[in-house]
C-alpha cells in the first residue's frame, strides 16, 4: 500500500471544487525525480493526441477510483515503476481533451521503487535534468517550479 502526505480532506476539496467548476475529466499527473534531482518525462507519438509533446506520467481517473489510486495505476501502466510515496499536492491546470472536455490535471510528486522504465503508450522516455525539462507545456512547467519550491 501506498504512504501518502495527502489528506483525505484535501482530495475531498479538490472533488467538490472541480464539481462547481464544471470538470468533466479528472486527470492525474506525477512528477517522479530520481535522487540526483533529474524528473521522469514522458514523449507522446507524434500520431497522438498532443503528439510529440514530453509530459509527465499521466492518465485519466477511473469511475470509482481515487486521484492516488489513479495516480499509482497510471504511473505502473506507463511506466512499469511502483509509486511507494505521494509526497506533496503540487497544483493543478485545466485543458480540454481530444473530445473536447474540460479536464483538469491534479498533480503530485511520487516516489518510485527502481528506475528502468518500461514504455506502455509513450515512444520515448526521459530522466530530465533542469535544463531539459524546459520541452514540457508552460503548464507542467509551473508544476515543475512548484516542486522545486517544496524540495529547496
Amino acid at each position: 500500500m501506498t504512504s501518502s502526505t495527502v489528506t483525505p480532506d484535501l482530495l475531498d476539496d479538490l472533488a467538490r471544487t472541480a464539481a462547481r467548476d464544471g470538470i468533466e475529466k479528472t486527470v492525474v499527473g506525477g512528477v517522479i525525480a530520481s535522487e540526483d534531482g533529474k524528473v521522469l518525462l514522458l514523449h507522446r507519438p507524434a500520431d497522438d493526441y498532443l503528439g510529440g509533446l514530453w509530459e509527465l506520467p499521466s492518465g485519466g481517473v477511473e469511475t470509482g477510483e481515487s486521484l492516488i489510486e489513479a495516480l499509482e495505476r497510471e504511473v505502473a501502466e506507463e511506466t512499469g515503476l511502483t509509486v511507494t510515496e505521494v509526497d506533496t499536492y503540487l497544483g493543478h491546470f485545466d485543458y480540454r481533451s481530444g473530445s473536447g472536455r474540460r479536464t483538469r490535471q491534479y498533480n503530485f510528486a511520487a516516489t518510485v521503487t527502481g528506475r528502468t522504465v518500461q514504455l506502455s503508450e509513450h515512444d520515448a522516455h526521459l530522466w530530465a535534468d533542469n535544463g531539459q525539462q524546459a520541452q514540457v507545456s508552460s503548464a507542467v512547467q509551473a508544476v515543475l517550479d512548484t516542486w522545486r519550491q517544496t524540495t529547496a
